[in-house]
């Protein structure tokens, strides 16, 4: 009964220790990580198969495990033991089966895996390698000037830097390619690999290296010749320093003294002259180091130095000659003077008689009499003054050739100025009071007419008014108001018939042209007059012939006074706030259409008057009635100006929230795109594109104030409900500003960052002197003669005080800035309800705007005195701030031409008609 149990358990055995036996034999063969690539790569797979079959192996192991359990159960007790232990040896044959093909396969996964890396490392440093034999290869380039050969200088030594960080990593792929060599034993990875890759790098290094060292020695030569320019130049200027000083007539030295001076500083031209030639020799070798246009620069700047040392000395021998023939001169100078100082005292005599009579009046003229008589003593004044004419002739003419000398003619110059000056003025204010007179003569002549004009109107409206006349209580009010006009117009004629008699004096103060057109117009007047009297006496005649009639005031009255009512009632109900702008422009439409039905309601009112004649009580509803028509038409004529504001505001304000979301949303996506890029941020190309999407960024941060103002008034113009909205939205469009200039200051940070990594290495202070000296004179700030050694013994000090002034002027400019920002804030917020609100807001933007100057002024005095290490990023700040406040300003200004009270704009006009 155990015979076949016992042939399964030996045949399963069996099966089982095959496989396992073929198993090992074939994780023995591919147990190797020496070789090729190739081959490791087949052991790999190889080894991935043998591990795909474990699930086999475990079938045949479990097949003898149930063999066993079958044999167990019906085999004698002796026999067990025998079993359980050939089953032990067959569990643990399993066991190291499995952990050999484990084992076996991650090693030569793991060889496989480090060999990979090792080539990407290494492909990635020749790349490297590649790319720096490309910048290395070509000649170095000639450059412009010392600021150029400096740049170039320090990109050199960023290349030398990275050479030099190459190291690292090439220290690393040494490391593991010797590694990896002991394990696989290619050729590939081998020592001469090893050196071939260290002598690349070697090569690049050196190549870096001679870059470096040529440039900096280009550029020491030319720092060299650029600090004997800057000595020869401060000589230059201090001997133009002291030419100027022995000229002008701010020289207080006497004509001697001068000439002594000069002669003192001719003895330094020598000194200059051999100055000059050594720069001359030095040019040359800095010219061979220079671009063609730098050559032809410094060769310039050579000719430029030389001609200024040439025209000094020829101003040098112009002012000795202009000074001796000083020396010659004077005599004839005190022969003018005391002439000029005779016909001068002559003149003021003249004038000082003419001012003895008192030109102004004590009162004002009242009569005819009075103006004639002052309108012809100004004549006679500015006769008398017209006849010294000659004299003022001569005295400029005397002063001109006195002014011609080379002496001071002050103070007789200014004599002689003050008397031409009081002759002009006396001449002036007696003309002025002539004209004057002349014009209160020709309005006291004008006025008869004026009147007769005011009267004609009046009377033309009394004739036409009383033309029909409803009532005898009409004819009652209008017949003493015609008598008053038939008095007035014959007063008016005898006013008209005595002008008529003064033809000579007209004549003879406003000319016979003026005064015959005068006479003409008296004559034109007086003829209207008396046709216009005549009808005054028909009509007084007629009224006083007429009898009133009059009409019942019926049941007309009663529906006009239930309109009114109905239209009070609607009134009331629109006086309230809306919640959002389609609301105020419904409540914009209703209102406009109540004012068109008081419009009509008025004319049926006024229609309605001649039924109210004669009867006091009728009158009396009728006028209250009216009254309380022209305060609803008022009242409705506050609102619908009111609420169209509120609709203009409204339209405004969202409008220009839209445009700054999306204006926001897309400048955001475009940035989130550049911070997210993983290109290399060090390419000029991603800082020029992003520096360009931020040119709006002032422009647009200057408009959010400004909006969140028109907000402020829109929400003054809403309902709760509304405000809250506005509110809300002005909350969203302030989170999405400060997360984009988040967003714009970290990729400015990492802009600025990058660019002075470039430019650490010029720390230096680049000081360049101009060359441009005007014909008027030399432009460099008046300072004494430093010399070389002594420059260098004073450098640390230099540096100390110029860094205590920078911090005190950036102290100085940031407090102004605030103050000046804080004031344009306040204006911006200011409603401008009136006219006068405008003004005022235009008065106090002007005010800022002639601040300016001084503001650039300060801080361009800032950058000049910026230490060359340290606050670079306050600085970058402040300039910020700077520029921010200048275009907030200028789009202040538009938005002041833009906004006129009478004038709204074209996006106002649209808004308003829907």
């Amino acid at each position: 009964m155990t015979q076949q149990p016992q042939e399964g358990f030996a045949r399963s055995m069996g099966d089982a220790q095959e496989w396992m036996k073929a198993v090992q034999e074939r994780l023995q063969i591919n147990d190797n990580t020496q070789g090729p690539r190739a081959a490791l790569e087949a052991r790999l797979r190889e080894t991935e198969k043998i591990c795909q079959l474990e699930p086999e192996g475990r079938v045949k192991v479990d097949m003898v495990l149930r063999a066993a359990e079958a044999l167990l159960a019906c085999c004698h007790e002796d026999q067990k033991p025998e079993i359980l232990t050939r089953l032990r040896d067959v569990k643990a044959q399993w066991e190291e089966t499995v952990t050999y093909m484990t084992h076996c396969h991650s090693r030569i996964e793991w060889v496989w895996l480090h060999w990979s890396e090792y080539l990407l490392a290494r492909d990635e440093f020749y790349r490297w390698f590649q790319k720096m034999t490309v910048v290395l290869e070509p000649p170095v380039e000639l450059q412009l000037g010392l600021k150029e050969k400096r740049w170039q200088l320090s990109h050199a030594q960023v290349l030398l830097q990275n050479v030099d960080n190459q190291a690292t990593l090439l220290d690393r792929l040494l490391e593991e390619a010797a590694s990896l060599f002991n394990r696989i034993g290619d050729p590939s990875v081998d020592e001469a690999a090893q050196k071939k890759l260290k002598a690349e790098y070697d090569a690049v290094k050196t190549k870096a290296q001679n870059r470096v060292d040529l440039l900096e020695q280009v550029t020491q030569e030319h720092e060299h010749f650029q600090l004997s320019v800057d000595e020869f130049q401060l000589w230059l200027k201090a001997v133009v320093e002291r030419v100027h000083g022995c000229m002008g007539r701010k020289c207080r030295l006497s004509t001697k003294d001068r000439l002594s001076a000069l002669q003192d500083i001719a003895s330094d031209f020598p000194r200059g002259e051999e100055s000059l030639r050594r720069l001359e020799e030095q040019a040359g070798g800095v010219i061979q180091s220079s671009s063609p246009l730098g050559a032809e620069k410094i060769t310039r700047e050579l000719e430029e130095m030389r001609n200024v040392l040439e025209k000094l000395r020829a101003l040098w021998e112009g002012e000795e000659g202009r000074l001796r023939g000083l020396l010659w001169s004077r005599e004839a100078y005190e022969q003018q003077r005391r002439q000029l100082e005779a016909e001068l005292a002559e003149f003021r005599k003249g004038l000082q008689r003419l001012a003895e009579e008192d030109l102004e009046p004590a009162a004002k003229a009242g009569t005819q009499d009075e103006l004639v008589a002052r309108w012809r003593l100004y004549s006679a004044t500015r006769a008398a003054l017209a006849a010294e004419e000659p004299r003022v002739d001569r005295l400029q003419a005397r002063l001109k050739e006195l002014i011609v000398f080379p002496e001071d003619p002050q103070p007789l110059a200014g004599s002689v100025v003050s008397a031409i000056q009081e002759h002009q003025s006396m001449k002036a204010k007696s003309s002025r009071l002539r004209n004057a007179a002349g014009v209160d003569l020709w309005r006291h002549f004008q006025r008869p007419l004026q009147e007769l004009q005011l009267w004609r109107a009046l009377a033309q409206r009394i004739v036409d008014v009383t033309a029909s006349l409803p009532d005898p209580p009409s004819i009652h009010t209008f017949l003493p108001q015609i008598e008053a006009a038939l008095a007035e117009s014959s007063r008016l004629k005898e006013e008209l018939t005595m002008l008529q008699l003064k033809k000579d004096l007209l004549g003879g103060i406003f000319g016979q042209e003026r005064a015959t057109a005068l006479l003409e117009q008296v004559a034109t007047s007086v003829r209207d007059r008396d046709l216009l009297h005549n009808r005054l006496l028909q009509r007084k005649s007629k009224l006083q012939s007429s009898l009133a009639q009059h009409k019942d005031f019926g049941d007309a009255f009663d529906p006009l006074q239930r309109r009114l009512s109905d239209l009070q009632i609607r009134v009331r109900a629109e006086n309230g706030l809306q919640r959002d702008l389609p609301g105020k422009q419904a409540q914009l439409s209703r209102l406009q259409g109540l004012q068109e039905e008081g419009l009509d309601l008025g004319v049926q009112m006024e229609a309605m008057r001649p039924l109210v004649q004669g009867n006091s009580h009728h009158q009396h509803r009728m006028d209250q009635l009216s009254s309380d028509h022209q305060t609803l038409h008022r009242s409705l004529e506050d609102l619908v100006d009111t609420c169209r504001q509120s609709v203009r505001e409204h339209c405004t304000f969202s409008h220009e929230v839209l445009e700054l979301r999306q204006w926001i949303s897309m400048l955001t996506q475009k940035l989130e795109a550049h911070r997210v890029d993983t290109g290399p941020w060090d390419a000029q190309s991603r800082e020029v594109d992003v520096e360009k999407l931020l040119d709006e960024f002032p422009a647009k941060e200057a408009q959010l104030p400004l909006i969140e103002a028109r907000g402020r008034l829109v929400m003054e113009k809403s309902s709760p409900e509304g405000a809250a909205v506005v509110q809300k939205e002005l909350q969203e469009l302030v989170e999405s500003w400060g997360a984009l200039r988040l967003l714009r200051g970290s990729l400015l940070s990492l802009i600025r960052n990058r660019q002075l990594q470039r430019m650490e290495v010029d720390s230096g202070k680049k000081l360049i002197f101009t060359n441009n000296i005007p014909k008027t004179g030399f432009l460099i700030t008046p300072m004494d003669l430093i010399f070389r050694h002594h420059r260098q013994t004073n450098v640390l000090q230099e540096e100390e005080d110029s860094c205590e002034d920078f911090s005190q002027l950036l102290r100085s400019f940031e407090h102004w800035l605030q103050v000046d920002n804080s004031k344009l804030v306040r204006i911006i917020a200011m409603r401008n309800a009136t006219a006068k609100d405008l003004r005022t807001r235009e008065t106090k933007l002007q005010e800022l705007e002639a601040r300016v100057p001084e503001g650039q002024h300060l801080f361009e005095n800032l950058l000049r005195l910026r230490p060359a290490r340290g606050s670079s990023d306050k600085l970058e700040d402040l300039r910020y701030r700077w520029m921010l406040y200048k275009s907030k300003l200028k789009d202040s200004g538009h938005l002041r031409t833009q906004n006129s009270p009478g004038e709204p704009t074209g996006f106002q006009k649209i808004c308003t008609e829907h």
